[in-house]
């Protein structure tokens, strides 16, 4: 049985391992992000493919800086590098180790939406499908030969979690059906197109900041392309105003970009570039818990008016 040598570190990357298991594949070890505090607390928390691969008694190699420190990989004599959001370029001379060469599963149709953060920019950008590309490997980034691809819908009311769990299942299945031909040396090669070639690069503060002179169709896509991480924000008040869910509000609007137009328990309408609206409908408010737009407005939204102008 050939050996198998897997690298991931979120949650996408969970149910990709669990599929190598699962098909029979001997998965040697276990490469993943060293452990990070988390919250408020700062706990001390395991990447999600450091408890799967426990959870399967699987060792685990956690290395700060992979271009440093792979020695570990080198003494296991890998047959196949697998890869899925690792999070760390690795360099050529790791590359160069596996006898059937290092793959990798990319959340999206190469050479489109190169990057860490490809889910995020499908929905930002309005895409009306993505997909899971497996890939050789290559020194640049997400620009290796393709061995195969599969189209997956962006559905309206998809956000990052929901079009995320739909992507991971498909990337565990077409690595699945993918494997045998690369170990059988009968996998496609089909080199990207540069030219054609479009970037997902992971989002930065000032990125998600709602911008209400947008069409309602962009400010929609925003809200739901940082939902359920890292969260789009408006300004109230001078502070920021997290905005988790909304929906679109199709009657036409006098008000400015940024005004507040209606107020009910639904949700609170504020007007976008194109004078329709969004309906705010989950909220966060500085210093407070999430909450829903009645429990908002009953509260410490209770002050909001109506004309009120939301951002900067």
């Amino acid at each position: 049985m050939k050996k198998v040598i897997f690298m991931g570190t979120p949650d996408f990357a969970v149910p990709i391992l669990e599929k190598l298991i699962e098909d029979g594949y001997t998965v040697d070890l276990v490469v993943t992000q060293p452990d990070r505090p988390r919250g408020r607390k700062k706990v001390m928390t395991p990447p999600p493919v450091k408890v799967a691969a426990e959870k399967h008694q699987i060792d685990v190699f956690q290395p700060e800086k992979i271009k440093e420190d792979f020695s570990e990989i080198e003494k296991r004599n890998p047959d196949l590098i697998v890869t899925a959001a690792f999070g760390q370029i690795l360099p050529k001379e790791l590359l160069d180790i596996p006898v059937y060469g290092c793959i990798n599963v990319h959340a999206s149709l190469l050479p489109l939406l190169r990057g860490g953060a490809p889910i995020h920019y499908a929905i930002l950008e309005g895409h009306a499908k993505t997909g899971i590309t497996i890939m050789y490997m290559a020194e640049k980034l997400d620009a290796g030969d393709i061995i195969s691809q599969i189209d997956v819908p962006i559905d309206e009311s998809d956000d990052v979690g929901k079009l995320h769990d739909k992507l991971a299942e498909a990337g565990a299945n077409l690595l699945g059906e993918s494997i045998p031909a690369i170990f059988e040396r009968t996998a496609n090669r089909i080199p990207q197109d540069d030219e054609k070639a479009t970037f997902a690069p992971n989002i930065k503060r000032d990125q998600e900041k709602i911008i209400w002179n947008q069409s309602q169709q962009e400010v929609y896509n925003h809200i739901r392309g940082l939902h359920p991480w890292p969260v789009a924000f408006t300004k109230w008040n001078g502070k920021p105003l997290k905005i988790y869910q909304a929906s679109k509000y199709n009657q036409k609007l006098s008000n400015q970009p940024g005004e507040v137009a209606v107020l009910d328990n639904d949700g609170v309408v504020v007007t976008t570039g194109d004078q329709y609206g969004i309906k705010l409908k989950v909220l966060q408010p500085a210093g407070k818990k999430k909450m829903n737009a009645a429990d908002f407005l009953r509260g410490v939204g209770s002050k909001l008016q109506i004309g009120e102008t939301l951002g900067e």
